[in-house]
């Protein structure tokens, strides 16, 4: 049911936790099925430095997250931004259909904590 590389990053989580002082924090949910996850960002010269996350949610939500916060580690911003739930799916090898609403929670939450991010600091999206 699940492929090898998201039992890994559910039994294995990467960056799980939450960065006291954060430049942007991003907290989603899905409806769907009442999964929840908040992503903290600390950005230095236009990069995600460090990023964590925490999660309100089944594996498929914990791997996600994972997976979707390697991905952007170290990334600029705007590479950052364009991460999407299709590609958290595919790097995870796949999820079952009734589980794909959760890699969108790894996507949005990245994608909401640099908006807060540019909120706090006046920067406009253009």
């Amino acid at each position: 049911m699940y492929s090898d590389q998201v039992i890994e990053h559910f039994q294995n989580p990467r960056n799980v936790g939450e960065i006291t002082d954060p430049d942007g924090v991003g907290k989603v949910g899905s409806p769907v099925c009442g999964d929840m996850m908040e992503v903290y960002i600390k950005v230095e010269d236009g990069r995600l430095a460090d990023i964590k996350y925490k999660t309100f949610g089944c594996g498929a939500a914990v791997a996600s997250g994972s997976m979707g916060t390697e991905m952007v580690k170290g990334k600029t911003l705007e590479e950052a931004m364009r991460i999407t739930d299709q590609q958290v799916a595919e790097a995870l090898g796949g999820l079952p259909e009734e589980k794909l609403h959760c890699s969108n929670l790894a996507a949005e939450g990245i994608q909401a904590a640099i908006e807060d991010y540019r909120s706090r600091n006046g920067i406009s999206t253009g």
